[in-house]
């Protein structure tokens, strides 16, 4: 289970009645901008009108002995993050999406799931909060656990409607909402070769990791190979400017085909130093953005084998790019990921956190960018003009060239400022159970030297651990 939620705040959008079961079960990819297989979604409803708030959503846990204590926490989460943004729900609608596996039927999902429905309303009614509806979306089918009346929710459920034929589609499309095609489409564009061609790039990684790590411990060698990292970057980025946009999957098998697996170990291993890949996140807005994009998700699928934890740095460096170019969606399966392969990586952990919290990228462009305090480019309540920023960042003014301290207070101030709540922690059974499988994780058989060129970055010469 991926314990990092995702939840997005209440967006501006064009008013629209849903009326039943039906056209909530339509509306629920263009509210969250993809289709969520195998997820929980939970949304809040706001006023007599049931306005839609906040919304949350978690892989199912393959368990049922998790059920009970992911459902307290999905509730309290839900409801606590809509009372910091503003006010507490008036009632919750919940979706479980999620194909028939193992031969089983699409009622027989729906059945399977019925615990977990039911633990969901139990959560929620103890916040005294109420589910107003509950939905099961199967193999284009859906039903409603909430609805007793066979005439209109038969056991057998009722078809969805087919794309682009319903109110919410056509208000989609006139407002431009896109939708990305399902979680796990977004997902495999992302995630790590499992080819022929896995074993030559790991070959790669393990040769490249030999040569670097004893550089980058080094104050000097350090410094040589971020530069050489940036610069490579930057030739595959043009490299892969250069090339035809496509569908998704044919540009990005595009991109495989356009960075060979020396490169690509290259700048893997050189972005695991935090410096390094700060200075790459200024690579986020203009003509600069796509390309950039392109080659964090092109580095991502190169993380194969024992090297899955490297991706979490290209994860989140896609996660950030997306998110800066006002896709909040892929942001978050991008961040989510990230969060996935290492669940401790600070930068992922704070990006992913900000855009739940439906803050605007463009504070933290601003502190990448190195904007001067009398342009306005000033972070969290500096005066515009005013020479010294009250509250702000304050650097030399060239643009992309923020020094790191100012990145690192840049970041310091979006964690204090937009920190939770404290509330008393829970764990379940699985917490546990999910950090010790980790994948990527060192094991008997991780070679030292994958480890030290993976940690390189992240510790001082005498071994302080530095942020990441």
């Amino acid at each position: 289970m991926n314990k990092h939620h995702e939840s997005t705040g209440p967006a501006d959008e064009q008013q629209i009645t849903l009326r039943g079961p039906a056209e909530l079960a339509d509306a629920l990819p263009y509210l969250m901008g993809f289709h969520p297989s195998d997820s929980v979604v939970m949304v809040a409803l706001h006023g007599g009108r049931g306005r839609f708030g906040g919304r949350l959503r978690l892989g199912i846990p393959q368990s049922p002995k998790e059920w009970g204590p992911v459902a307290d926490q999905l509730a309290e989460c839900l409801i606590s993050g809509s009372e910091r943004r503003g006010s507490r729900p008036d009632a919750i609608v919940i979706f479980l999406c999620q194909d028939p596996v193992g031969g089983e039927s699409a009622g027989q999902t729906m059945e399977r799931l019925k615990p977990l429905a039911q633990r969901l309303r139990t959560a929620c009614g103890a916040l005294d909060v109420p589910v107003l509806e509950a939905l099961c979306i199967s193999d284009g089918r859906y039903w409603s656990y909430c609805c007793p009346d066979g005439r209109c929710c038969p056991t057998q459920g009722n078809p969805l409607a087919l794309p682009g034929t319903t109110v919410m589609a056509a208000a989609a499309t006139y407002a431009g909402i896109q939708v990305r095609g399902s979680l796990r489409d977004m997902e495999e564009r992302l995630a790590p070769w499992q080819t022929a061609a896995s074993s030559a790039q790991c070959h790669a990684l393990d040769t490249a990791g030999a040569s670097l790590v004893s550089r980058i411990l080094d104050t000097e060698g350090r410094g040589e190979v971020a530069k050489e990292t940036l610069e490579l970057a930057r030739v595959l980025m043009d490299r892969l400017r250069q090339a035809p946009s496509a569908v998704p999957s044919v540009t990005d098998r595009s991109d495989d085909h356009l960075i060979s697996h020396d490169e690509a170990a290259a700048v893997i291993l050189g972005l695991q130093d935090r410096e390094t890949r700060d200075k790459a996140a200024e690579w986020m807005e203009g003509a600069e953005a796509d390309s950039a994009l392109r080659l964090w998700r092109a580095l991502a699928r190169r993380c194969v084998g024992p090297y899955v934890e490297h991706s979490a740095a290209p994860l989140t460096l896609a996660g950030w790019v997306s998110w800066s170019t006002g896709d909040e969606p892929g942001a978050r399966v991008a961040l989510g990921l990230a969060l996935r392969a290492d669940p401790d990586y600070t930068f992922a952990q704070l990006l992913h956190q900000a855009c739940n919290e439906g803050l605007d990228p463009e504070t933290l462009r601003r502190c990448l960018r190195g904007e001067d305090g009398a342009d306005g480019g000033v972070l969290n309540g500096g005066t515009k003009g005013s020479g010294t920023p009250s509250n702000g960042l304050r650097n030399s003014g060239v643009r992309g060239g923020a020094t790191h301290s100012a990145r690192r207070e840049g970041r310091a101030r979006l964690r204090a400022e937009h920190r939770p709540r404290p509330r008393p922690a829970r764990r379940t059974p699985s917490d546990a159970k999910a950090r010790r499988a980790t994948p990527g994780s060192a094991r008997p058989g991780t070679s030292v030297a994958r480890r030290r060129t993976r940690d390189a970055g992240r510790y001082g010469q005498r071994g302080t651990r530095s942020g990441r």
